[in-house]
């Protein structure tokens, strides 16, 4: 329905920060609220964040709440995840994901997936 690509993941410090990108391909990519979820080994797939068409209202897991941030930038067809303050407890392969609402926190509710980009975060 949309494809989508991760970006900027890395190894990062506890404490430290990292950005991460999913660029979207098509015309409609206003149509969709936009998610990020994360998976860390031997776990379910976990909803961190999303963000509503227009971007303006934006939901969070209340571990990231104060740390992370979602945002948009629709005329270029990206979604971002600036993460801040990052623990060891967040180390996993983050997600980026599509849907047609943005209250959703389950995985099987979403129409498009990412491939995933890793976040490391050491203590």
């Amino acid at each position: 329905q949309v494809q989508l690509v991760e970006s900027g993941g890395g190894l990062v410090q506890a404490g430290g920060s990292l950005r991460l990108s999913c660029a979207a391909s098509g015309r409609t990519f206003s149509n969709y609220a936009m998610y990020w979820f994360r998976q860390a080994p031997g776990k379910e797939r976990e909803f961190v964040a999303s963000i509503s068409r227009s971007g303006g209202r934006t939901r969070y897991i209340d571990s990231v709440k104060g740390r992370f941030t979602i945002s948009r930038d629709n005329a270029k067809n990206t979604v971002f995840l600036q993460m801040n303050s990052l623990k060891p407890e967040d180390t996993a392969v983050y997600y980026c994901g599509a849907s047609a609402s943005y209250d959703y926190t389950m995985a099987r509710n979403l129409d498009s997936w990412g491939q995933g980009t890793q976040v490391t975060v050491s203590s």
